[in-house]
Order: C-alpha cells, then sequence, then structure tokens
C-alpha cells in the first residue's frame, strides 16, 4: 500500500473524508509551489471545511422543506418596474433574523410571493440558521391533529425549533376560534424571540376581520405586524412570466 493510500485510509477513520478528492491535487500543488507543511497543512484543513460546510447547508436545505429551491440569483428583478428591488436585496442580507424580526410580504397571485420567501429562507441557510417553510393551512390542520390526539404540545414545539418559520398563504380564509388561538399562540412564541416570514394575498389590515375574537385578533397583529418588515409587490403576475413562450 502507498503511502498516499495510506492516508487516505488514516482519514477516512478520522472522518476528514473532506481532504480526500484533492489529496494528490494538493500533493502536487505543494511540490510545485514548494510549499511548507504548515501551508500543506492548511489546504487539507480549508477542504475538510468546506465539505462540512456544504453538508450542513444541504441538510439544513433538506430540513426547511422548501416547495422548491429559489434563490434570488433565479428572481428577475426586472419583470416589474414597480419591485421594491432595493428592500428585498436588503433583506437577503438576513439583518432581521439578527433583530428578531419578522417579514409580511403581501401582494395578488403569482407575484412572486412565495418565491421571495423561499428565497429569504435560502438566505437564512446559507448563513446557518435554521429554516422551516409550511402552509399556514398545513400548520393550523397539524395543530388540530394533535388537539384530537393529545400531542398538541409536542407538535407545537415542532414549530418553535427553527430560527426562521416562513407561513406562505397566510390569511386565507375565515379562522374558527381554535385556529385563531393556535395563531395567536405561535406568533406570541415568535415575537422578539426568532422570525416569521408570512405571505399573503391581503394586506395585514384586512387580517383582522379572519379572527372571530377582535381582542385575539389586535393581540396576535400587534405582535405580528408591529414587528414585521413590510414587503407589497403590486406588479402583474411574476407567474405568468416565467411560462414558457
Amino acid at each position: 500500500m502507498t503511502a498516499v493510500h495510506q492516508l487516505q485510509t488514516k482519514l477516512r477513520a478520522l472522518k476528514l473524508s473532506g481532504m480526500l478528492p484533492a489529496l494528490e491535487q494538493r500533493l502536487a500543488q505543494a511540490q510545485q509551489e514548494h510549499l511548507g507543511f504548515l501551508d500543506f497543512l492548511e489546504l487539507l484543513l480549508e477542504d475538510e471545511i468546506e465539505r462540512r460546510q456544504q453538508h450542513s447547508l444541504a441538510r439544513r436545505i433538506a430540513n426547511a422543506h422548501f416547495d422548491a429551491v429559489k434563490t434570488f440569483e433565479g428572481f428577475d428583478f426586472g419583470a416589474d418596474p414597480s419591485l421594491p428591488v432595493q428592500q428585498l436585496r436588503d433583506l437577503a442580507g438576513c439583518g432581521f433574523l439578527q433583530a428578531h424580526a419578522s417579514v409580511i410580504i403581501c401582494g395578488p397571485v403569482g407575484a412572486g410571493k412565495t418565491h421571495v420567501a423561499q428565497a429569504l429562507g435560502m438566505e437564512a441557510c446559507r448563513r446557518g440558521h435554521r429554516v422551516l417553510f409550511t402552509k399556514t393551512s398545513h400548520v393550523l390542520r397539524d395543530l388540530a391533529g394533535g388537539r384530537a390526539d393529545g400531542t398538541w404540545e409536542s407538535r407545537f414545539r415542532r414549530y418553535l425549533h427553527p430560527d426562521l418559520l416562513i407561513l406562505d398563504d397566510f390569511a386565507m380564509r375565515e379562522l374558527t376560534s381554535v385556529q385563531a388561538e393556535d395563531l395567536y399562540e405561535l406568533v406570541a412564541e415568535y415575537a422578539g424571540y426568532a422570525s416569521l416570514v408570512v405571505t399573503s394575498n391581503r394586506s395585514p389590515q384586512d387580517w383582522y376581520p379572519l379572527f372571530p375574537n377582535p381582542v385575539l385578533a389586535e393581540s396576535a397583529m400587534d405582535r405580528l405586524v408591529n414587528a414585521a418588515y413590510l414587503v407589497t409587490l403590486t406588479g402583474h403576475s411574476y407567474r405568468r412570466k416565467l411560462r414558457p413562450g
């Protein structure tokens, strides 16, 4: 067994396999550039760090359960002159996550709300944050099932785990009393602790009548709306522009 093969075996045993793909290339580079031992070791460690970072990113993206992998690189900022381009680019820096603030994205059907929300989630994943993307209706059904079988607490805690929870299609229809209470509990837990991104076809002022209890509506919306950045997409359907032909 050659020295390189022996080294490869030991690297695998130490779970340092990120060094393996470029090991011979790094050896050749070290010889050509007359690198010292420490410089050579640093190159190998950088390879391992890169592998681990990519593995962690892939795991965060998988755990986010995005409908599709959407990014700002894949978003056509020139599709609509009314797009708040600078605001979107500022939010893409994820400073709102550091401040535990939220983002509300409103606009008509097909305006790109879900794309923007998932792109924000992707940027959060790239920065090491835990993200979960889900339809609001799914959350409400899941929590309703928890009330039925006595697992509400454990199901609810799952939604508190991510640093960023993305609720797509928020405020689509009138809420039952139980649904309103569940949404209030979720918003209250996130306020000042982590961040929410919600997408909605309705503007925030139109959410209040969807709650059967005006006091609960005021309390929930006060926590969410007053601590959130509001992004309004007003143009024609972005989705229509993506159709072939």
